[in-house]
Protein backbone atom coordinates (compact mmCIF):
# COMPACT_ATOMS: atom_id res chain seq x y z
CA UNK A 1 0.00 0.00 0.00
CA UNK A 2 1.61 3.42 -0.76
CA UNK A 3 2.10 6.35 1.16
CA UNK A 4 -0.32 9.12 0.76
CA UNK A 5 1.05 12.18 -0.13
CA UNK A 6 1.07 15.15 2.41
CA UNK A 7 -1.45 16.98 0.98
CA UNK A 8 -3.89 14.25 2.34
CA UNK A 9 -3.20 14.79 5.87
CA UNK A 10 -2.57 17.96 8.26
CA UNK A 11 0.49 19.63 7.75
CA UNK A 12 3.99 19.51 8.56
CA UNK A 13 3.44 22.41 11.32
CA UNK A 14 1.07 20.97 12.40
CA UNK A 15 2.64 17.45 13.01
CA UNK A 16 5.18 19.49 14.94
CA UNK A 17 2.89 20.79 17.27
CA UNK A 18 1.30 17.39 18.11
CA UNK A 19 4.66 16.69 18.59
CA UNK A 20 5.00 19.69 21.13
CA UNK A 21 1.60 18.72 22.89
CA UNK A 22 2.78 15.11 22.90
CA UNK A 23 5.98 16.14 24.84
CA UNK A 24 4.26 18.03 27.28
CA UNK A 25 1.53 15.57 28.49
CA UNK A 26 3.77 13.28 28.74
CA UNK A 27 6.16 15.25 31.67
CA UNK A 28 2.59 16.69 32.81
CA UNK A 29 1.22 12.95 33.16
CA UNK A 30 4.50 11.44 35.35
CA UNK A 31 4.54 14.34 37.30
CA UNK A 32 0.32 14.12 37.76
CA UNK A 33 0.60 10.67 38.69
CA UNK A 34 3.60 11.61 41.27
CA UNK A 35 1.55 13.59 42.68
CA UNK A 36 -1.46 11.68 42.97
CA UNK A 37 0.72 8.70 44.50
CA UNK A 38 2.11 11.38 47.08
CA UNK A 39 -1.18 11.15 48.41
CA UNK A 40 -0.84 7.96 49.69
CA UNK A 41 2.72 6.84 49.00
CA UNK A 42 4.39 9.92 49.79
CA UNK A 43 7.31 11.55 47.64
CA UNK A 44 10.38 9.35 49.53
CA UNK A 45 13.18 9.30 46.95
CA UNK A 46 12.08 5.00 46.71
CA UNK A 47 8.66 6.02 45.44
CA UNK A 48 10.56 9.02 43.03
CA UNK A 49 13.04 6.00 41.61
CA UNK A 50 10.13 3.84 41.23
CA UNK A 51 7.74 6.28 39.62
CA UNK A 52 10.65 7.56 37.28
CA UNK A 53 11.84 4.22 36.56
CA UNK A 54 8.59 2.95 35.74
CA UNK A 55 7.94 6.06 33.16
CA UNK A 56 11.40 5.42 31.50
CA UNK A 57 10.63 1.76 30.85
CA UNK A 58 7.45 2.12 29.25
CA UNK A 59 8.80 5.37 27.13
CA UNK A 60 11.29 2.70 25.63
CA UNK A 61 8.74 0.20 24.52
CA UNK A 62 6.86 2.61 23.18
CA UNK A 63 9.77 4.13 21.43
CA UNK A 64 10.17 0.38 19.79
CA UNK A 65 6.66 0.20 19.00
CA UNK A 66 5.98 3.42 17.42
CA UNK A 67 9.05 2.49 15.43
CA UNK A 68 7.42 -0.61 13.89
CA UNK A 69 3.91 0.95 13.45
CA UNK A 70 5.76 3.78 11.81
CA UNK A 71 7.36 1.35 9.66
CA UNK A 72 4.41 -0.65 9.20
CA UNK A 73 1.71 1.78 8.75
CA UNK A 74 3.07 5.38 7.83
CA UNK A 75 -0.35 6.84 7.42
CA UNK A 76 -1.13 10.30 8.79
CA UNK A 77 -4.57 8.54 9.88
CA UNK A 78 -2.75 5.81 12.09
CA UNK A 79 -0.43 8.76 13.70
CA UNK A 80 -3.28 10.78 14.40
CA UNK A 81 -5.15 8.11 15.81
CA UNK A 82 -2.65 6.78 17.91
CA UNK A 83 -2.21 10.52 19.69
CA UNK A 84 -6.43 10.51 20.01
CA UNK A 85 -5.56 6.96 21.60
CA UNK A 86 -2.99 8.14 23.85
CA UNK A 87 -4.70 11.44 24.95
CA UNK A 88 -7.92 9.29 25.59
CA UNK A 89 -5.77 6.58 28.06
CA UNK A 90 -3.66 9.67 29.72
CA UNK A 91 -7.36 10.69 31.15
CA UNK A 92 -9.20 7.22 31.60
CA UNK A 93 -5.71 5.79 33.13
CA UNK A 94 -4.77 8.71 35.56
CA UNK A 95 -8.23 8.90 36.72
CA UNK A 96 -9.00 5.42 37.34
CA UNK A 97 -5.91 5.34 39.30
CA UNK A 98 -7.11 8.26 41.31
CA UNK A 99 -10.01 5.84 42.08
CA UNK A 100 -7.19 3.30 43.06
CA UNK A 101 -5.70 5.19 45.69
CA UNK A 102 -8.61 5.71 47.46
CA UNK A 103 -8.17 1.89 48.19
CA UNK A 104 -4.66 2.58 48.62
CA UNK A 105 -5.78 5.23 51.15
CA UNK A 106 -8.08 3.18 52.67
CA UNK A 107 -5.71 0.23 53.33
CA UNK A 108 -3.34 2.82 54.30
CA UNK A 109 -4.85 3.86 57.48
CA UNK A 110 -5.71 0.59 58.31
CA UNK A 111 -2.27 -0.96 57.96
CA UNK A 112 -3.84 -3.82 55.65
CA UNK A 113 -0.55 -4.27 53.67
CA UNK A 114 -2.13 -6.94 50.95
CA UNK A 115 -4.72 -4.49 49.48
CA UNK A 116 -1.85 -1.71 49.85
CA UNK A 117 0.32 -3.63 47.54
CA UNK A 118 -2.06 -4.50 45.29
CA UNK A 119 -3.74 -1.07 44.80
CA UNK A 120 0.01 0.19 44.12
CA UNK A 121 0.48 -2.55 41.28
CA UNK A 122 -2.88 -1.53 40.02
CA UNK A 123 -1.54 1.77 40.16
CA UNK A 124 1.82 1.00 38.11
CA UNK A 125 0.07 -1.13 35.66
CA UNK A 126 -2.32 1.88 34.81
CA UNK A 127 0.60 3.61 33.62
CA UNK A 128 1.77 1.35 31.29
CA UNK A 129 -0.42 2.13 28.34
CA UNK A 130 -0.58 6.28 28.15
CA UNK A 131 3.09 6.29 28.79
CA UNK A 132 3.78 3.43 26.15
CA UNK A 133 1.74 5.41 23.62
CA UNK A 134 2.89 8.67 24.55
CA UNK A 135 6.29 7.35 23.55
CA UNK A 136 5.17 6.26 19.96
CA UNK A 137 4.83 9.87 18.86
CA UNK A 138 7.90 10.94 18.35
CA UNK A 139 9.54 8.13 16.36
CA UNK A 140 6.61 7.88 14.25
CA UNK A 141 6.54 11.40 13.69
CA UNK A 142 10.13 11.64 12.53
CA UNK A 143 9.04 8.98 10.14
CA UNK A 144 6.35 11.13 8.55
CA UNK A 145 8.01 14.42 8.64
CA UNK A 146 11.34 13.48 6.99
CA UNK A 147 10.48 13.54 2.86
CA UNK A 148 14.06 12.70 1.85
CA UNK A 149 17.05 11.44 3.93
CA UNK A 150 19.26 14.38 3.30
CA UNK A 151 17.52 16.08 5.63
CA UNK A 152 16.80 12.84 8.20
CA UNK A 153 19.09 14.80 11.32
CA UNK A 154 17.75 18.01 10.45
CA UNK A 155 13.75 17.08 10.91
CA UNK A 156 14.39 14.25 13.73
CA UNK A 157 16.52 16.85 15.63
CA UNK A 158 13.81 19.36 15.91
CA UNK A 159 11.13 16.91 16.51
CA UNK A 160 12.92 15.64 19.16
CA UNK A 161 13.57 19.73 20.56
CA UNK A 162 9.88 20.44 20.38
CA UNK A 163 9.05 17.37 22.16
CA UNK A 164 11.50 18.32 24.76
CA UNK A 165 10.10 22.38 25.15
CA UNK A 166 6.90 20.66 25.27
CA UNK A 167 8.33 18.32 28.21
CA UNK A 168 9.60 21.85 29.91
CA UNK A 169 5.95 23.07 30.08
CA UNK A 170 4.79 19.74 31.09
CA UNK A 171 6.88 19.89 34.28
CA UNK A 172 5.96 23.05 35.51
CA UNK A 173 2.35 23.87 34.37
CA UNK A 174 1.35 21.34 36.16
CA UNK A 175 3.12 21.61 39.33
CA UNK A 176 3.70 24.83 39.84
CA UNK A 177 -0.10 26.19 38.59
CA UNK A 178 -2.46 24.01 37.77
CA UNK A 179 -2.72 21.00 40.47
CA UNK A 180 -2.42 23.93 42.87
CA UNK A 181 -5.46 26.01 41.29
CA UNK A 182 -7.01 22.60 40.10
CA UNK A 183 -6.19 19.59 41.29
CA UNK A 184 -4.38 16.61 40.34
CA UNK A 185 -7.42 15.31 38.64
CA UNK A 186 -8.51 18.18 36.80
CA UNK A 187 -4.55 18.47 35.37
CA UNK A 188 -5.16 14.84 34.15
CA UNK A 189 -8.23 15.55 32.17
CA UNK A 190 -7.26 19.06 30.99
CA UNK A 191 -3.71 17.74 29.15
CA UNK A 192 -4.73 14.04 28.37
CA UNK A 193 -8.01 15.86 26.81
CA UNK A 194 -6.00 18.46 25.11
CA UNK A 195 -3.47 15.86 23.68
CA UNK A 196 -7.07 13.96 22.69
CA UNK A 197 -8.36 17.19 20.68
CA UNK A 198 -5.20 17.57 19.03
CA UNK A 199 -5.54 14.16 17.47
CA UNK A 200 -9.09 13.98 16.60
CA UNK A 201 -8.01 17.79 14.56
CA UNK A 202 -5.63 15.71 12.89
CA UNK A 203 -7.26 12.78 12.29
CA UNK A 204 -10.12 14.68 10.92
CA UNK A 205 -8.32 16.17 8.60
CA UNK A 206 -6.20 12.91 7.21
CA UNK A 207 -9.30 10.25 7.40
CA UNK A 208 -13.01 11.78 7.88
CA UNK A 209 -14.73 8.39 7.55
CA UNK A 210 -12.00 7.36 11.01
CA UNK A 211 -12.41 10.92 12.54
CA UNK A 212 -16.14 10.47 13.01
CA UNK A 213 -15.76 6.93 14.13
CA UNK A 214 -13.12 8.34 16.77
CA UNK A 215 -15.79 11.49 18.13
CA UNK A 216 -17.20 8.66 19.92
CA UNK A 217 -13.76 8.49 22.31
CA UNK A 218 -14.91 11.45 23.74
CA UNK A 219 -18.18 10.54 24.09
CA UNK A 220 -17.20 7.40 26.25
CA UNK A 221 -14.72 9.26 28.06
CA UNK A 222 -17.07 12.11 29.33
CA UNK A 223 -19.43 9.85 32.23
CA UNK A 224 -15.88 9.13 33.26
CA UNK A 225 -14.23 11.96 33.81
CA UNK A 226 -18.18 13.60 35.45
CA UNK A 227 -17.85 10.18 37.72
CA UNK A 228 -13.88 10.19 39.19
CA UNK A 229 -13.40 13.79 39.67
CA UNK A 230 -16.27 14.23 41.87
CA UNK A 231 -15.85 13.86 45.69
CA UNK A 232 -12.66 14.18 48.06
CA UNK A 233 -9.59 12.98 47.07
CA UNK A 234 -9.11 10.80 50.23
CA UNK A 235 -12.68 10.00 52.15
CA UNK A 236 -10.76 9.49 55.73
CA UNK A 237 -13.67 9.83 58.51
CA UNK A 238 -13.87 13.60 60.16
CA UNK A 239 -12.01 15.23 57.25
CA UNK A 240 -12.35 19.32 57.47
CA UNK A 241 -10.20 20.17 54.36
CA UNK A 242 -8.23 18.85 51.73
CA UNK A 243 -5.72 20.75 49.40
CA UNK A 244 -2.83 20.10 46.63
CA UNK A 245 -0.33 22.45 47.16
CA UNK A 246 2.89 23.02 45.07
CA UNK A 247 4.41 20.80 47.53
CA UNK A 248 2.40 18.87 49.30
CA UNK A 249 -1.68 17.30 49.47
CA UNK A 250 -2.70 19.02 52.81
CA UNK A 251 -5.66 17.25 55.40
CA UNK A 252 -7.04 18.69 57.71
CA UNK A 253 -8.75 15.69 60.35
CA UNK A 254 -11.22 16.33 63.40
CA UNK A 255 -10.79 13.60 66.12
CA UNK A 256 -12.86 14.71 69.41
CA UNK A 257 -12.42 18.41 69.86
CA UNK A 258 -9.32 18.40 68.47
CA UNK A 259 -8.02 19.25 64.29
CA UNK A 260 -5.07 17.51 62.97
CA UNK A 261 -3.06 18.18 60.17
CA UNK A 262 -1.74 15.65 57.70
CA UNK A 263 0.24 16.08 55.00
CA UNK A 264 0.73 13.97 51.95
CA UNK A 265 0.59 9.78 52.92
CA UNK A 266 -0.64 11.16 56.33
CA UNK A 267 1.08 8.86 58.44
CA UNK A 268 2.03 11.33 61.42
CA UNK A 269 0.16 14.42 62.41
CA UNK A 270 1.73 17.54 61.89
CA UNK A 271 0.08 19.92 64.42
CA UNK A 272 -2.99 19.29 66.33
CA UNK A 273 -4.84 21.96 67.80
CA UNK A 274 -8.05 21.65 70.06
CA UNK A 275 -11.04 24.00 70.96
CA UNK A 276 -10.14 26.39 73.61
CA UNK A 277 -6.40 25.86 73.47
CA UNK A 278 -6.59 22.52 75.18
CA UNK A 279 -3.44 20.34 75.10
CA UNK A 280 -4.83 16.70 75.69
CA UNK A 281 -1.05 15.14 76.24
CA UNK A 282 2.63 15.80 76.45
CA UNK A 283 3.88 15.37 72.49
CA UNK A 284 7.21 15.68 70.56
CA UNK A 285 6.10 19.76 70.38
CA UNK A 286 6.01 20.16 74.22
CA UNK A 287 9.01 18.35 74.99
CA UNK A 288 11.03 21.41 72.95
CA UNK A 289 9.63 23.30 75.77
CA UNK A 290 12.20 21.91 78.17
CA UNK A 291 14.81 22.99 75.73
CA UNK A 292 15.99 26.59 77.74
CA UNK A 293 15.67 24.47 80.80
CA UNK A 294 19.18 22.78 80.04
CA UNK A 295 20.82 26.40 80.79
CA UNK A 296 21.20 27.03 84.51
CA UNK A 297 18.03 28.73 86.35
CA UNK A 298 16.26 30.64 85.84
CA UNK A 299 14.50 29.79 82.48
CA UNK A 300 13.54 32.88 80.29
CA UNK A 301 12.69 32.96 76.79
CA UNK A 302 12.15 36.69 75.11
CA UNK A 303 11.82 35.26 71.42
CA UNK A 304 11.88 32.51 69.33
CA UNK A 305 12.44 31.31 65.55
CA UNK A 306 10.44 27.99 64.52
CA UNK A 307 12.05 26.37 61.29
CA UNK A 308 9.03 24.16 60.27
CA UNK A 309 5.94 26.23 61.96
CA UNK A 310 3.50 23.69 59.81
CA UNK A 311 0.07 24.78 61.52
CA UNK A 312 1.44 26.72 64.70
CA UNK A 313 1.73 24.26 67.76
CA UNK A 314 4.99 24.67 68.78
CA UNK A 315 5.01 28.35 69.05
CA UNK A 316 1.11 28.31 70.69
CA UNK A 317 2.64 25.65 73.35
CA UNK A 318 5.66 28.45 73.74
CA UNK A 319 3.03 31.47 74.07
CA UNK A 320 0.86 29.35 76.50
CA UNK A 321 4.35 28.42 78.52
CA UNK A 322 5.56 31.91 78.37
CA UNK A 323 3.26 34.10 77.66
CA UNK A 324 3.12 36.07 74.22
CA UNK A 325 6.82 36.22 73.31
CA UNK A 326 8.02 37.42 69.68
CA UNK A 327 7.51 34.41 67.30
CA UNK A 328 9.18 34.21 63.91
CA UNK A 329 7.88 31.12 62.43
CA UNK A 330 9.13 29.87 59.07
CA UNK A 331 7.17 27.49 56.29
CA UNK A 332 7.74 26.44 53.33
CA UNK A 333 4.17 25.76 52.41
CA UNK A 334 1.87 28.34 51.97
CA UNK A 335 -1.54 26.13 51.91
CA UNK A 336 -0.47 25.18 55.58
CA UNK A 337 0.22 28.40 56.92
CA UNK A 338 -3.62 28.94 55.32
CA UNK A 339 -4.83 25.89 56.67
CA UNK A 340 -2.93 26.55 60.41
CA UNK A 341 -5.29 30.27 60.50
CA UNK A 342 -8.68 28.80 59.06
CA UNK A 343 -8.15 25.48 61.19
CA UNK A 344 -5.86 26.08 64.15
CA UNK A 345 -6.23 29.09 65.67
CA UNK A 346 -3.04 30.44 64.25
CA UNK A 347 -3.91 34.09 64.41
CA UNK A 348 -1.98 34.94 67.38
CA UNK A 349 -0.41 38.49 67.18
CA UNK A 350 2.53 37.47 68.62
CA UNK A 351 3.66 34.76 65.74
CA UNK A 352 4.82 36.46 62.64
CA UNK A 353 4.56 33.53 59.47
CA UNK A 354 6.85 33.55 57.14
CA UNK A 355 6.47 31.49 53.86
CA UNK A 356 10.00 30.08 52.36
CA UNK A 357 12.82 27.74 52.64
CA UNK A 358 13.99 27.46 56.39
CA UNK A 359 17.66 28.18 55.97
CA UNK A 360 17.00 31.20 53.25
CA UNK A 361 14.54 32.57 55.66
CA UNK A 362 16.46 32.24 58.57
CA UNK A 363 19.37 33.70 57.51
CA UNK A 364 17.20 37.04 56.11
CA UNK A 365 16.21 37.83 59.58
CA UNK A 366 18.07 39.98 61.82
CA UNK A 367 17.35 39.18 65.23
CA UNK A 368 19.15 36.86 67.72
CA UNK A 369 16.66 34.83 69.55
CA UNK A 370 17.09 32.27 72.81
CA UNK A 371 15.11 29.47 71.60
CA UNK A 372 15.07 27.77 67.68
CA UNK A 373 13.47 25.04 67.27
CA UNK A 374 13.54 22.78 63.69
CA UNK A 375 11.11 20.64 63.24
CA UNK A 376 11.58 19.93 59.20
CA UNK A 377 12.68 16.54 59.34
CA UNK A 378 10.34 12.98 58.80
CA UNK A 379 11.27 9.69 57.75
CA UNK A 380 11.89 9.64 54.75
CA UNK A 381 11.68 13.29 54.14
CA UNK A 382 14.99 15.20 55.41
CA UNK A 383 15.71 18.15 53.36
CA UNK A 384 19.71 17.37 53.28
CA UNK A 385 20.38 21.24 53.59
CA UNK A 386 19.16 21.67 57.16
CA UNK A 387 21.35 19.11 58.27
CA UNK A 388 24.49 20.54 57.43
CA UNK A 389 27.36 21.94 59.92
CA UNK A 390 27.36 24.93 58.19
CA UNK A 391 23.26 25.46 58.58
CA UNK A 392 23.82 25.05 62.43
CA UNK A 393 27.18 27.16 62.02
CA UNK A 394 24.03 29.76 60.75
CA UNK A 395 21.71 28.86 63.33
CA UNK A 396 24.30 29.54 65.81
CA UNK A 397 25.11 33.00 64.85
CA UNK A 398 21.37 33.75 65.16
CA UNK A 399 21.06 32.69 68.68
CA UNK A 400 21.51 34.38 72.12
CA UNK A 401 24.42 33.52 74.34
CA UNK A 402 22.29 32.00 76.08
CA UNK A 403 20.59 30.33 73.18
CA UNK A 404 19.11 26.76 72.38
CA UNK A 405 18.45 24.72 69.75
CA UNK A 406 15.76 21.88 69.99
CA UNK A 407 15.95 19.74 66.98
CA UNK A 408 13.30 16.60 66.48
CA UNK A 409 14.47 13.45 64.51
CA UNK A 410 13.30 10.73 63.52
CA UNK A 411 14.91 6.76 64.26
CA UNK A 412 13.75 3.21 64.20
CA UNK A 413 13.51 1.27 67.49
CA UNK A 414 16.86 -0.10 66.03
CA UNK A 415 18.64 1.80 64.79
CA UNK A 416 19.21 5.47 65.89
CA UNK A 417 21.86 6.39 62.65
CA UNK A 418 20.10 9.29 61.79
CA UNK A 419 20.25 10.42 65.25
CA UNK A 420 24.14 9.62 66.16
CA UNK A 421 24.52 11.67 62.80
CA UNK A 422 22.88 14.59 63.66
CA UNK A 423 24.34 14.51 67.13
CA UNK A 424 27.75 14.25 65.35
CA UNK A 425 27.45 17.26 63.39
CA UNK A 426 25.71 19.35 65.87
CA UNK A 427 28.78 18.62 68.23
CA UNK A 428 31.46 20.19 65.91
CA UNK A 429 29.32 23.50 66.01
CA UNK A 430 28.17 23.23 69.38
CA UNK A 431 29.47 22.46 73.40
CA UNK A 432 27.04 20.54 74.49
CA UNK A 433 24.13 18.01 72.72
CA UNK A 434 21.90 16.37 75.14
CA UNK A 435 18.88 13.77 73.94
CA UNK A 436 15.64 12.81 74.94
CA UNK A 437 13.73 9.97 73.39
CA UNK A 438 9.91 10.79 72.89
CA UNK A 439 7.93 8.48 74.81
CA UNK A 440 5.12 5.95 72.85
CA UNK A 441 6.79 7.53 69.31
CA UNK A 442 10.12 7.21 66.97
CA UNK A 443 11.28 10.40 67.72
CA UNK A 444 14.53 12.32 69.71
CA UNK A 445 14.80 15.64 70.66
CA UNK A 446 18.51 17.42 70.42
CA UNK A 447 18.72 19.89 72.39
CA UNK A 448 21.74 21.95 71.53
CA UNK A 449 23.38 24.92 73.97
CA UNK A 450 25.50 28.16 72.82
CA UNK A 451 27.18 27.80 76.21
CA UNK A 452 28.34 24.30 78.02
CA UNK A 453 25.59 22.67 80.03
CA UNK A 454 24.70 19.76 81.59
CA UNK A 455 21.63 17.73 82.17
CA UNK A 456 21.16 18.15 85.78
CA UNK A 457 20.26 21.94 84.76
CA UNK A 458 17.32 20.78 83.58
CA UNK A 459 16.99 18.06 86.84
CA UNK A 460 17.35 21.40 88.61
CA UNK A 461 14.61 23.30 86.81
CA UNK A 462 12.29 21.47 87.44
CA UNK A 463 12.57 21.52 90.43
CA UNK A 464 12.78 24.71 91.21
CA UNK A 465 9.03 25.27 89.17
CA UNK A 466 6.87 27.29 91.23
CA UNK A 467 3.20 26.15 92.04
CA UNK A 468 2.08 28.97 89.31
CA UNK A 469 3.73 27.36 86.59
CA UNK A 470 1.27 26.08 83.55
CA UNK A 471 0.85 22.02 84.32
CA UNK A 472 1.78 21.77 80.54
CA UNK A 473 5.33 23.18 81.43
CA UNK A 474 5.83 20.80 84.59
CA UNK A 475 4.57 17.93 82.62
CA UNK A 476 7.18 18.04 79.65
CA UNK A 477 9.74 19.12 82.17
CA UNK A 478 9.35 15.29 83.72
CA UNK A 479 8.94 13.32 80.63
CA UNK A 480 12.25 15.11 79.26
CA UNK A 481 13.89 14.37 82.55
CA UNK A 482 12.84 10.84 83.02
CA UNK A 483 13.60 9.97 78.94
CA UNK A 484 16.94 11.51 78.89
CA UNK A 485 19.37 9.30 77.30
CA UNK A 486 22.86 9.63 75.96
CA UNK A 487 23.79 11.89 72.67
CA UNK A 488 26.02 9.14 70.87
CA UNK A 489 27.55 10.62 68.03
CA UNK A 490 27.98 8.85 64.96
CA UNK A 491 31.13 8.46 62.55
CA UNK A 492 29.00 10.66 59.75
CA UNK A 493 29.17 14.25 60.13
CA UNK A 494 26.78 16.17 57.43
CA UNK A 495 28.43 19.05 55.60
CA UNK A 496 27.31 21.43 52.66
CA UNK A 497 29.90 19.08 50.46
CA UNK A 498 28.80 15.63 51.58
CA UNK A 499 25.55 15.09 53.39
CA UNK A 500 24.54 11.07 52.76
CA UNK A 501 21.03 11.94 54.59
CA UNK A 502 19.19 10.04 52.44
CA UNK A 503 21.24 6.46 52.10
CA UNK A 504 20.97 6.75 55.61
CA UNK A 505 17.18 7.44 55.82
CA UNK A 506 16.66 4.68 53.16
CA UNK A 507 18.62 2.36 54.72
CA UNK A 508 16.80 2.88 58.20
CA UNK A 509 13.36 3.00 56.04
CA UNK A 510 13.99 -0.47 54.65
CA UNK A 511 15.64 -2.19 57.80
CA UNK A 512 12.28 -0.89 59.75
CA UNK A 513 9.86 -2.53 57.30
CA UNK A 514 12.34 -6.42 57.22
CA UNK A 515 12.87 -6.50 61.03
CA UNK A 516 9.82 -5.05 62.23
CA UNK A 517 7.34 -5.51 59.74
CA UNK A 518 4.87 -2.87 57.79
CA UNK A 519 2.48 -4.07 60.71
CA UNK A 520 4.32 -1.99 63.07
CA UNK A 521 4.18 1.12 60.78
CA UNK A 522 2.24 4.00 62.92
CA UNK A 523 -0.69 4.34 61.17
CA UNK A 524 -2.54 7.56 61.91
CA UNK A 525 -1.90 8.10 64.96
CA UNK A 526 -0.47 11.20 66.41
Amino acid sequence: MAEPTLSSGPSRKYLFFTVFIAGMSTLAVEFTTSRMLQTVYGTSNLVWANVIGLVLLFLTAGYFLGGWLADRYPYHATFYALVSVAGFSSVFFLLLTSVLLRTSAAALAAINVGALLSSLVGVFFTLALPITFLGCVSPYAVRLAVRDVQEAGRISGRIYALSTWGSILGTYLPVLLLIPLAGSRVTAVLFGGLLLLVGLVGLWRSDRRTGSIALLLPLILAPFVWTWTQGSIKGYEGQLFETESAYNYVQVIRDGDCNYLLLNEGQAYHSFYCDGGRVPRVSVWSIMLAAPFFNPGPASVDNLAVIGLAAGTIPKQYTRVFGPIAVDGIELDPAIVQAGRDYFALDDANINAIVGDGRYELNQLQSKYDVITLDAYKVPYIPWHLTTQEFFQEVKAHLSDEGVLAVNVGRAPNDRRLVQAIVATLQTVFPSVHAIDVPGALNTILVATVQPTTAGNLRAGLDQLGLQADPLLREALETAVTHLVPAVAGETIFTDERAPVEIIVDSLVIRFLLEEGPERLPGLGP
